[in-house]
C-alpha cells in the first residue's frame, strides 16, 4: 500500500514562509555568515522550527537562492524578449551589478563562490543562470554589439567583478560597470 503525503499543516507553511523571507533579507543584508539561530531568532520562530524544514544552512541558503536566482533568470528573459538583442546584456549586466548587487550582499557572495559554493547549493539555478547569460550574449554577438571571442565565463567573470565594486567603492561602481561593459562592446 502507498504511503501519501501528508498536507502541509497552514502554521508549518507560514513559519516556512516566514523563514525564508528573514533569510532572505539576512542574507542580502549582511552576507552568508549569519547562524540559523540568529534567523530563526528573528523570523520569530524557534531553532527546531528552521531545522525541521531546512537540516542545514547550506539547505536554508539553496532555498533562498533557488528563489532569488528563479526571480533572476525570469527578469533576464524578459529583457531578451522585450529589448532590442544588442542591449539586453547590457541592460541585466547593470541590473545585476546596480540593483541586485548593491541591495543583496548574499546573492553576491553567493555568484562569487565566497562562503557557500552556488554550483553546490543550487546546482540547477546556476546551471540556468549560465543558460541565460549564453542566450543574452549570442543575442549581442550575432546583433554585433558584443565581441565574439568573449564567452560566459567571461561575462560572468566581469559582472561578478563589478559586483565587488559595489562593496570597495559604491559611488564608482556604476562608472566602472560602463568602462567594463565598453570592453564587451563590439568594434
Amino acid at each position: 500500500m502507498a504511503q501519501t503525503e501528508r498536507p502541509v499543516r497552514a502554521d508549518a507553511a507560514r513559519n516556512r514562509a516566514r523563514v525564508l523571507e528573514v533569510a532572505y533579507e539576512t542574507f542580502a543584508a549582511e552576507g552568508l555568515s549569519v547562524p540559523i539561530d540568529e534567523i530563526a531568532r528573528r523570523a520569530g520562530v524557534g531553532a527546531g522550527t528552521v531545522y525541521r524544514h531546512f537540516p542545514t544552512k547550506e539547505a536554508l541558503f539553496q532555498a533562498v537562492i533557488a528563489d532569488r536566482m528563479g526571480r533572476i533568470i525570469d527578469d533576464g528573459h524578459a529583457l531578451l524578449e522585450s529589448e532590442q538583442p544588442s542591449e539586453a546584456l547590457f541592460m541585466f549586466m547593470r541590473s545585476m551589478v546596480l540593483q541586485w548587487g548593491a541591495a543583496d550582499r548574499g546573492l553576491v557572495e553567493a555568484l562569487a563562490g565566497v562562503g557557500i559554493e552556488i554550483n553546490a547549493a543550487a546546482p540547477e539555478a546556476e546551471e540556468d543562470f549560465l543558460s541565460l547569460l549564453a542566450d543574452l550574449l549570442r543575442a549581442a554577438q550575432e546583433a554585433g554589439a558584443v565581441r565574439l571571442d568573449v564567452g560566459v565565463s567571461e561575462v560572468k567573470t566581469l559582472m561578478v567583478g563589478c559586483q565587488a565594486m559595489q562593496g570597495y567603492n559604491a559611488e564608482l561602481a556604476e562608472r566602472v560597470t560602463e568602462v567594463a561593459l565598453d570592453g564587451l562592446r563590439g568594434k
